[in-house]
């Protein structure tokens, strides 16, 4: 992989990680266009640039992870059902990951729904932003487990449960990056304990590649948190929806067209 090529992933995760819209779609993708799907280094890269996403979090957040105690009780109680099933269920997701129909139709069944989402969850605007209490962050936990489904999308899950717990859109967006540090840390953390057990190693090179890549994915996603929260907040998940449409049925005419796409 190129430092042009790493940049372009980069810049794919820090762009669709925290929208609603399937990063591995999306890096399906951009990999194929790039002539790299078949890199194995690339499932790699694809997951410890995560790093850099979830560093944005914590610098626009950071008062509020500095709040209390009480937030990382939910955020723990909100990460359980996701390490619990992940654990358990990490080889059947990982031959999920290998279908790229599997997360075709997830986008577009996703996109769908996503196109209703703002009239079914009407009410909740009227509200004022509030934090979900501990039952709440456990719902907000279990709706992320469906998000294992490859091109159901962390965010959107996590999101949506936000809503089925009168959350706002702003405030389920928040706590869906909230989530999403313990549970990127997580899995990227994992995937370098996998590599270090395998004795694979990277080259120095690939170090090179891997800390551009954190650099540009940080820088990005910073910038896409920023203006998804204000997007969202004035204009709701329809364009989402339609653009997850989009993007499904491309993955589609291109995995029919013979192109190589293997899940990165």
């Amino acid at each position: 992989m190129s430092i042009f090529q790493a940049i372009i992933l980069a810049i794919i995760e820090g762009l669709t990680e925290f929208l609603p819209v399937s990063s591995t779609g999306h890096m399906i993708i951009g990999s194929s266009v790039l002539g790299i799907a078949e890199n194995p280094f690339v499932k790699n890269y694809t997951v410890i640039i995560q790093f850099g996403a979830i560093l944005s979090v914590l610098v626009l957040y950071w008062k509020r992870f500095l709040k209390s105690f009480d937030f990382y009780v939910k955020l723990l109680v909100a990460f359980i059902p996701a390490a619990i099933i992940g654990f358990l269920a990490s080889d059947y997701i990982d031959m999920l990951l290998e279908n790229v129909i599997v997360v075709a139709i997830t986008l577009l069944l996703g996109g769908i729904f996503l196109l209703f989402v703002d009239k079914i969850f009407e009410q909740n605007e009227k509200k004022p932003d509030s934090e979900p209490n501990l039952k709440s962050a456990f719902i907000i936990g279990v709706f992320q487990v469906i998000a294992m489904i490859p091109g159901v999308s962390r965010s959107a899950a996590t999101i949506i449960g936000g809503l089925t717990q009168k959350l706002t859109r702003k405030a389920a967006a928040e706590f869906s990056f909230f989530l999403a540090v313990p549970t990127m840390f997580a899995a990227t953390s994992y995937k370098l304990l996998k590599i270090y057990q395998s004795e694979t190693g990277f080259t120095s090179h690939d170090i090179q590649v891997l800390a551009v890549g954190n650099i540009v994915a940080f820088v990005v996603a910073l910038l896409a948190i920023k203006l998804f929260i204000g997007f969202l907040t004035k204009h709701g998940f329809k364009v989402f929806g339609w653009y997850r449409i989009v993007v499904g049925l491309v993955i589609l005419g291109m995995y029919f067209a013979g192109i190589d796409m293997n899940i990165v």
